[in-house]
């Protein structure tokens, strides 16, 4: 994968490419903060932008999006449906109201946020509607583990494109990684950076300096040799540039296999299995 670059896709199972690397844009307050993050992200190359219904600033990053000057046809924005809307049987409605915020014709990928219990089977199916009806490129799923996968495989018409999950060095999920693997489901990283209690980390730190990058731009360069989707969220100007910039260096296999020894199945956001929902 040496021969990445910025701009450089992965191929879903159903033909579309998305980003390998993108912005997330989760705690990042409406308004000017994720207006500016956005457009400065898209003006240093960045072409994936991932939002949700909760993080309540689709309006913004659709502002962003028409101010960028990119057109539309060159960006990948996803969003995804909060779980309120799966309990009440609303996604359709929800996706509207995404989209229309959003100021979009179509969104490029759309995610079941969690797995509601006893709901997301029947929220899959509205997803598969969504996704015949044209307005959405891809569906996928987020937080599912591969127990919530199987029974969704089972009477899925289409299997999910994407599973984003919590993923960084102490969360790095082989199990589950193998498994999407198996089943032709690209696998994405939210807090990829384990919302910052990574950056101290002493064998991060000794492999960065080996090559002169940050502990951010290592734990990132090991999401893409591991061939997994990246969406970083930072707010700040230099740092949304240094996160990207991570295509002029590579891993060693033995610094692969260290950072992979860090694994310690340590989650800092939500446990899907135990989540108020």
């Amino acid at each position: 994968m040496s021969q990445l670059h910025l701009q450089s896709k992965a191929t879903l199972n159903n033909g579309v490419e998305m980003p390998w690397f993108g912005l997330g844009v989760y705690k990042v307050q409406e308004g000017n903060e994720v207006i500016e993050s956005v457009k400065t992200a898209i003006q240093a190359g960045y072409r994936s932008i991932d939002t949700a219904a909760l993080y309540g600033n689709e309006e913004g990053v659709g502002q962003a999006i028409r101010e960028s000057g990119v057109p539309r046809e060159e960006l990948f924005i996803t969003t995804k449906v909060w779980n309120s809307d799966q309990r009440e049987g609303r996604v359709l409605e929800a996706f509207e109201t995404s989209l229309n915020k959003l100021g979009l014709d179509y969104v490029d990928l759309y995610l079941v946020h969690w797995p509601v219990k006893d709901k997301y089977k029947e929220t899959w199916k509205a997803m598969e509607q969504l996704y015949a009806s044209g307005k959405v490129r891809a569906i996928g799923v987020s937080n599912f583990q591969i127990h919530h996968l199987q029974d969704l495989l089972a009477d899925a018409s289409v299997v999910p494109t994407v599973n984003q999950v919590e993923l960084h060095p102490h969360l790095s999920q082989p199990q589950l990684r193998q498994f999407c693997k198996d089943n032709g489901i690209q696998i994405e990283a939210w807090a990829p950076l384990g919302q910052g209690r990574l950056l101290d980390n002493e064998t991060l730190k000794d492999i960065a300096a080996v090559h002169g990058k940050s502990v951010a731009q290592v734990i990132l360069r090991w999401d893409l040799q591991n061939g997994i989707v990246t969406i970083p969220k930072s707010v700040t100007e230099s740092r949304i540039i240094e996160n990207a910039d991570i295509y002029d260096f590579e891993l060693s296999s033995d610094e692969m296999k260290r950072i992979d020894d860090l694994n310690g199945d340590l989650r800092y956001g939500a446990d899907p299995d135990n989540f108020n929902f």
